[in-house]
């Protein structure tokens, strides 16, 4: 499907690469066809893989989309280019009068703090509050989906004892529902994270369903009843190597961390078959 984004986004050239049809604003505008309107508010250190890994996956798709990403205000990020972010992003307060057809919002690496110490807490509230009335359905990561669970259902999140790092299978609950058209019965998803949610404290919350779940990684996907709002806890928008660079970068850097665990299963049978 043709993606609608801005002409020299750096996402457009490695997209282009892979064979994934992009249409840029200039190209679009002469096509007299109504847009599906995502906005994106990246939390991620690394901008650009992110919007890359999000485009590749949304091509995926028969309708154009048109693609606006948000920042959070005053906040520099250390890993992104400033000019990138002046030339792509807007704050909430640019964006705030328009309305959209879905919202994404990232995961982040702050989940080890309490969301009230995050320094954009209060903007991170007043954007979820916004998007009730402003977007029709809303797709939260990681860190989004505990931060939108706990501040729209005072669903808690929990210290895990050692990272959840790897990919791992899943199932659903119920495989009618339109998410899953085209899933397998059983299916992977990468996890990176510190944190959890917890099934018991979920299902006390009327307006909530668990749709999907996994026997290492817990609960991995959880819908709003109304529909309005997905939550994931892992991140599917991962490529293949993005794990591994993590892994890399926090050796690197001597944190705490193991191989991916889907990887040290592999090696564990290819052992085991010698």
């Amino acid at each position: 499907m043709p993606l609608k984004i801005p002409d020299t986004l750096p996402a457009i050239k490695i997209l282009e690469e892979e064979n994934i049809f992009v249409m840029n604003e200039t190209r679009a505008a002469h096509q007299d066809i109504r847009p599906l309107k995502i906005i994106i508010l990246n939390l991620m250190p690394l901008k650009i893989s992110t919007e890359t890994d999000l485009l590749r996956l949304l091509s995926n798709s028969p309708l154009q989309i048109e693609i606006d990403f948000m920042k959070i205000k005053g906040h520099e990020p250390k890993n992104t280019p400033s000019e990138h972010m002046k030339e792509f992003y807007r704050d909430f307060d640019q964006l705030k009068n328009k309305k959209y057809d879905g919202m994404i919002i990232t995961g982040a690496p702050v989940e080890q703090l309490p969301f009230e110490e995050v320094t954009y807490w209060d903007e991170m509230k007043q954007i979820l509050d916004w998007s009730e009335h402003h977007v029709t359905s809303s797709l939260f990561i990681c860190w989004a989906a505990q931060a939108a669970l706990f501040h729209y259902y005072n669903v808690p999140k929990y210290p895990l004892d050692k990272k959840m790092f790897g990919v791992f299978k899943h199932t659903n609950t119920n495989n009618q529902l339109p998410i899953f058209r085209g899933f397998d019965d059983e299916f992977y998803i990468p996890h990176s994270r510190h944190t959890e949610i917890r099934a018991e404290d979920i299902e006390k919350v009327d307006a909530l369903e668990i749709i999907a779940t996994s026997e290492i990684a817990g609960v991995s996907i959880v819908k709003a009843k109304n529909g309005k709002q997905l939550f994931i806890t892992g991140h599917s928008e991962y490529s293949r190597l993005t794990l591994d660079g993590e892994y890399k970068r926090d050796k690197a850097k001597n944190l705490p961390i193991e191989m991916p665990l889907l990887i040290i299963m592999l090696m564990t049978i290819l052992i085991n078959h010698l």
